[in-house]
């Protein structure tokens, strides 16, 4: 089974992602908790990248997709060994994230048209301004270009829009305090598993 958790910056992903995979495994899965950007060579070019914005949008999105062509591998191969994968963002990201820098969606879908679909997305809904506040002001001012508020709301409009369109695609309310929202995610993964048995 492959879990995605989407989001904004700041809507907790990363936190969610670690208290899913050590749940999972105290009930003995086999989890591979992974990423994007990977910590491969064309993930660490993307971080250094996203700290300068110093390329098109198109072309960061092709290397944001030459990374998860990798990362799949890492996925299809952690799946193949019987492991639940949770991975913190994966394709959904780009299509939220550079559909709202203005790429074409279908353009962005034909890229990474090898990407396989997640078995369920959780997507941490927060508003913009909350997300920042909690990424912190130090983070902000030399932080990624991505982390505008007005920018981050155009972001959180295209994942609700995927959500709509899409059965695998949870919406999680993340601006309840950490302890809740994993006690929701854990009741819709307990649920989507028990549904699959």
């Amino acid at each position: 089974m492959l879990i995605a958790l989407e989001g904004i910056d700041g809507s907790g992903k990363s936190t969610q992602a670690k208290l899913l995979a050590r749940w999972l495994r105290g009930r003995g899965f086999r989890v591979h908790l992974t990423g994007e950007p990977t910590q491969g060579e064309i993930g660490r070019l993307l971080r250094r990248v996203l700290r300068k914005a110093e390329l098109l949008s198109r072309s960061e999105a092709l290397l944001f997709a030459a990374d998860r062509s990798e990362h799949v591998r890492e996925i299809q191969e952690a799946l193949a060994s019987g492991a639940v994968v949770v991975t913190d963002r994966y394709v959904y990201s780009s299509y939220a994230y550079q559909h709202a820098s203005g790429i074409d969606m279908r353009w962005l879908r034909q890229v990474n048209s090898f990407a396989p679909e997640a078995d369920m997305v959780l997507c941490l809904d927060l508003p913009a301004e909350e997300a920042l506040s909690r990424i912190g002001v130090q983070r902000r001012l030399s932080g990624e270009h991505y982390e505008r508020a007005d920018f981050l709301e155009k972001v959180r409009r295209v994942y609700l829009k995927l959500a709509e369109g899409s059965a695998n695609f949870e919406v999680v309310d993340a601006a309840r305090s950490i302890e809740e929202v994993h006690a929701d995610i854990v009741r819709r993964v307990r649920s989507r598993m028990e549904a699959g048995r």
